[in-house]
């Protein structure tokens, strides 16, 4: 049995694994679940589940949505499997820069258009097919800046048990509004003080609701399950894009993955990228984490705040590799929500199309970027300009969630930092300071001596506030460990075949009818 960081790969309690196969087997509809390798590639997901996912509507609480927690949903629809995750080729009339700077779609995700309810799956699931937590009378506790929250909620809501939101109050306003829909109760929305950059304040609440009985953290910033999933899942996605798009363009060399930090869950993808594309890219493949230049954490130790809703700050979580991470690049939340506004408004679209030449089908899909995917954008044209990349050379990045999100935040800066309206003069402005004027400052890269920097930070979060073993964390240090981590995914699918064989839930819903 593997219990390293809570994780196990046995049954620990098997009454309560009774009690789950039971639940799954009687619930209004049987509930399947997708194992690992079928969401890192879905064809693999039963040919008449497949069928039925054309009838069911992506962002419904259906059980067959779990086989659509995947980067091969069809958009703009989401109910057809594609043959390649959706992505984004930014022209460089758009980045000013040569370099090809390619961006995974993570809208396409069901239920809450954002990548991370395939976080909240991975750290569930595994919980379930070991015995670990009673959907009957367990209450998931979702901890989040962003995104994972609704996620966490929305498997809950599926799974049959209480989910509970944790997340700061200064989030916005559709996030809120998303939540009231989905939670069983009012009460399970918790408000913490602050916004964006009060992670220790999530953290605070979490630890009081855990003293009561019958409550499960799953905690993102140290869920190694949220960082196996996209190191398996995004990364293998990530590296399908980019073999497409070199094989389309011969000579072209992957140099980077560029991620928010975040929970540090989407930058593992990272991680499996530099060994994939390792002869690809000559061995220059970097890993660039991307964070707030108002709360620069990683560039200088530094404090702060900020509006780039969903990367957190303050904090290295535990599960981010930092000793194979190359670079840290700060990016403005000024050049997020000002380019959240250039994309999203009338003359912010004409003047792309006018002044900058950008096909319609790219501006399209610049509307539905989130603040953090554009913060990455952001970045990935800093690391290009930083070092003088040319047309030969492809940096990959994401786009977490939708614009929709954030309509409320957009109105509130046309309100405060532009007067309620964009006109051409600052389209153009906001256009020549934010994409072909980006500059390279706030961009570190880190040696062994940076590298350690950072990771000592993590001390006073993990061990001194939330009491991880000093051994635990410190073996985190070793590219062995991650190495290590990878052996649960079959082990966890082996558990979830035999669970579904169990409920019968699979086979049940496979034969359906339409």
């Amino acid at each position: 049995m593997t219990t390293r960081s809570g994780l196990t790969t046995d049954i620990v309690d098997d009454a309560v694994y009774r009690r789950t196969i039971s639940q799954f087997r009687a619930a209004p509809r049987a509930i399947p679940l997708p194992t690992f390798a079928q969401l890192a590639d879905p064809t693999r997901v039963p040919a008449s589940i497949r069928a039925r996912l054309a009838s069911v509507d992506p962002d419904a609480p259906d059980p067959l949505n779990l086989f659509r927690v995947h980067w091969y949903n069809e958009h703009p629809g989401r109910r057809a499997l594609a043959p390649a995750p959706a992505h984004l080729v930014l022209p460089p009339s758009l980045t000013g820069v040569p370099a090809t700077i390619v961006v995974l779609l993570g809208w396409t995700f069901p239920m809450i258009q954002a990548h991370k309810v395939l976080a909240a799956y991975a750290c569930l699931a595994p919980r379930l097919v070991t015995g670990q937590f009673d959907p009957s009378r367990d209450r998931a506790v979702w901890p989040s800046t962003g995104n994972y929250c609704r996620g966490g909620v929305a498997i809950s809501r599926i799974m049959g048990c209480r989910g509970v939101a944790v997340l700061p109050e200064g989030m916005s306003h559709e996030r809120f509004e998303w939540l009231a829909r989905w939670v069983r109760d009012p009460g399970d929305v918790v408000r913490t003080p602050g916004s964006e950059s009060n992670v220790k304040e999530i953290y605070d609440a979490c630890k009081e609701l855990a003293a009561q009985p019958d409550t499960v953290i799953f905690n993102q910033f140290c869920e190694f399950a949220n960082y196996l999933v996209h190191q398996q899942c995004t990364g293998r996605a990530a590296e399908q894009v980019a073999r497409a798009l070199m094989a389309k363009t011969p000579g072209l060399r992957p140099r980077a993955f560029v991620s928010a930090t975040g929970s540090a869950g989407t930058i593992g993808a990272g991680d499996h990228l530099k060994r994939a594309l390792l002869e690809e890219s000559a061995g220059e493949f970097k890993i660039a984490a991307v964070e707030a230049a108002e709360c620069p954490t990683l560039l200088v130790n530094g404090f702060g705040e900020h509006n780039i809703q969903g990367i957190g700050d303050k904090h290295v979580p535990l599960i981010h590799n930092v000793m194979n991470t190359d670079l840290v690049v700060g990016v403005s939340d000024r050049a997020s929500d000002s380019l959240d506004v250039l994309f999203n408004t009338p003359v912010g679209r004409a003047y792309l199309a006018d002044r900058r030449r950008v096909p319609k089908a790219t501006i399209d899909q610049l509307a539905h970027l989130g603040l953090s995917g554009i913060a990455n954008v952001v970045a990935s044209i800093k690391l290009a300009r930083f070092y003088g990349m040319g047309r030969e050379d492809l940096v990959i990045t994401v786009a977490t969630d939708a614009a929709a999100m954030y309509a409320s935040s957009r109105a509130r800066f046309l309100y405060q930092a532009l007067g309620g309206a964009l006109d051409p003069v600052s389209a153009g402005e906001i256009g020549g300071q934010h994409l072909l004027g980006v500059a390279t400052d706030h961009v570190l890269e880190l040696g062994q001596r940076e590298r350690e920097r950072i990771f000592n930070l993590g001390y006073y979060t993990w061990v001194e506030q939330q009491g991880v073993p000093v051994d635990a964390f410190v073996a985190r240090r070793a590219q062995s460990f991650w190495r290590g981590l990878e052996s649960l995914i079959p082990r966890w699918d082996a558990l979830i075949d035999a669970f579904n064989a169990e409920t019968g839930a699979l086979a049940a819903a496979a034969k359906e009818r339409l």
